[in-house]
């Protein structure tokens, strides 16, 4: 294997892959959060709950809804350093 390409598989898509899989990792149990987090709230309106139950649920809700979009950046970045890495490795040899 050409230096060069093993240079950018271990500078760049081994550590594109890593990160897209740590952040995989962390976003379904925060999405399950989110899930139960949503459904607590609809209950709690649907129940007819004071206006401070409602805002603490609704605070839950959004805190799992910005972790959740963080989570998924993190894949979406992850997966644009492997495209980089993947590009660089393809590219043809300048002489």
């Amino acid at each position: 294997m050409n230096l060069r390409v093993s240079i950018l598989l271990l500078t760049t898509v081994l550590p594109g892959l890593g990160a897209m899989a740590l952040s995989t990792f962390y976003l379904f149990p925060e999405w399950a959060a989110l899930d139960k987090s949503y459904r607590n709230y609809e209950k709690l309106a649907a129940a007819g709950a004071n206006v401070r139950e409602l805002s603490i649920a609704q605070s839950a809700e959004m805190r799992h809804r910005l972790n959740c979009f963080a989570e998924g950046v993190g894949v979406l970045l992850g997966g644009v350093i492997v495209a980089i890495g993947v590009h660089g490795c393809t590219l043809p040899k300048q002489q």
